[in-house]
């Protein structure tokens, strides 16, 4: 610890508000990220980092030093998250509200209703994990990951995301939890085995590459041009689309080609415009209304496997905001 940030803390610690931020500043996005891992919700994400910042503003006399303010700060987190996920329970799923669409009978029902993108903006200049975090972060923040992290039971996601992500030893996370490193070890063995049966992994081309580019630009001329056909052709024989909060998901070219059928019926015709969230490539859908405007409907995120879209995440309007983009064109 240098001089300048004990002169910090030690302000801090007077009451001075200011030296908390200069403090606390420097941890807030990969704060928020952490937050956004274990609730799968941006909103709820937000929510969790300023219950962390307030009662460490309001406990920081406890901030004994024993440990590096990082990691206070992520214990505190990382309880406050494991109260929100109490409080909040499983959250209800949303009717089917699509204006003049019925959907067909759906594949499958999803999980995660409450799952929400994070867009990549939010994902920049993020510090390295330890040399012994077992995931690299476009794997650890990645849609699939997220939801199978919602899946386990709030103890093993703890301790599956302090060690495995973010790198933790095992004797820091047993402290943080206020558990034993045998409780950790067990915990954590446990996590990985129902990650490792949910999530699989996909050889997507790196982000931004040329190989990326061809495929997101392929599926957005298919998309505005309503060719069903060439959108199919995109999709590999095992994908899949989801649309949280509404829980149908559909599983199979064919289920999904007959699905976007619906979305272009009755002469409706897209814009996409690019966009980047959870290190993938995603799109906001704007329908073209008969005087012109195109009002935003959503967003689309793609995982890709080579030169395919495996999966299709749709997700409503109201996170277009969080992307920088206008609810209406």
């Amino acid at each position: 610890m240098d001089t300048i940030e004990r002169s910090l803390i030690a302000r801090a610690r007077a009451g001075d508000g200011d030296a908390f931020r200069d403090l606390t500043d420097p941890h807030r996005r990969e704060l928020q990220v952490h937050c956004y891992r274990m609730l799968g919700s941006l909103q709820d994400a937000e929510d969790a980092l300023q219950e962390t910042l307030l009662a460490a503003w309001r406990g920081f006399d406890a901030f004994e030093e024993r440990s590096s303010l990082r990691t206070w700060l992520y214990r505190i987190a990382t309880n406050r998250c494991l109260n929100l996920r109490r409080a909040t329970g499983r959250r209800t799923a949303k009717e089917w509200d699509v204006p003049g669409v019925r959907p067909p009978e759906p594949s499958r029902w999803g999980d995660v209703v409450w799952l929400e993108p994070i867009p990549d903006s939010l994902l920049e200049d993020l510090p390295d994990t330890r040399p012994d975090a077992r995931y690299e972060l476009r794997e650890s923040i990645s849609l699939a990951f997220v939801t199978g992290l919602q899946l386990l039971p709030s103890r093993q996601l703890a301790v599956l995301v302090l060690r495995d992500v973010l790198g933790y030893p095992a004797r820091e996370v047993a402290d943080m939890l206020e558990v034993t490193v045998e409780s950790v070890t067990s915990a954590l063995k446990r996590a990985r085995a129902t990650l490792a049966r949910r999530v699989g992994t996909t050889a997507a081309p790196p982000p931004g590459s040329v190989a990326e580019k061809a495929v997101v630009a392929r599926f957005v001329h298919a998309y505005e041009s309503a060719d069903v056909d060439e959108l199919v052709s995109l999709l590999t024989d095992d994908v899949f689309i989801a649309m949280p909060p509404m829980p149908f998901e559909y599983v199979g070219p064919a289920a999904v080609g007959e699905f976007c059928s619906l979305l272009f019926g009755a002469g409706r015709r897209y814009t996409l415009v690019p966009t980047g969230a959870n290190r993938q490539p995603a799109v906001g859908v704007y329908v073209r209304a008969p005087d012109g405007v195109r009002h935003g409907t959503g967003v689309f995120v793609l995982t890709l496997a080579g030169d395919r879209i495996c999966a299709m995440t749709r997700f409503e309007s109201t996170v277009l905001a969080a992307f920088g983009l206008p609810r209406h064109l």
